[in-house]
């Protein structure tokens, strides 16, 4: 079954806000086993400039699973998840996220292609403040194997 390209552009908004905690960021950094203070230590983050302990780099991959699962179990889109492996990852920041963050995030579909005998799904969400303002996006690119 082909993904659906009619779903180029379609969204998918996060059912609900993410609170960003310090226990959130501390398990995230233990499960990366990325041992930097300034995950963990409060003192340590605004010792850094932070105003509260900061996520990971990658921990935003956690703002795009809602979305991101919205799509793939869409029926319509023609996503096989048994065939699916992970292609590709990025982020781009306005500002390191933080404990305190609310954040609101909508899933879109930016990319639908074919290559190789293989699709291409990419998704790319988008996180704001609970004022309205941009704090990351991520990109991912999900491989759908040809049978």
């Amino acid at each position: 079954m082909a993904i659906n390209p009619d779903y180029l552009g379609r969204e998918y908004p996060a059912p609900e806000s993410y609170e960003v905690t310090r226990g959130k960021i501390r398990e995230f950094a233990e499960a990366v086993n990325d041992p930097n203070p300034v995950y963990t230590d409060t003192a340590s983050a605004k010792a850094a400039g932070y105003p509260d302990v900061i996520a990971p780099p990658t921990f935003p991959v956690i703002l795009g699973m809602a979305g991101s699962a919205q799509a793939i179990a869409d029926p319509e889109l023609g996503v096989d998840f048994s065939r699916v492996v992970h292609g590709d990852q990025s982020f781009h920041y306005s500002r390191p996220l933080h404990a305190g963050d609310v954040l609101s995030s909508v899933t879109r579909i930016t990319g639908i292609k074919s290559l190789g005998g293989n699709e291409l799904l990419t998704l790319e969400t988008v996180a704001d403040n609970a004022d309205g303002e941009h704090v990351v996006t991520t990109t991912m690119m999900l491989v759908v194997r040809g049978e």
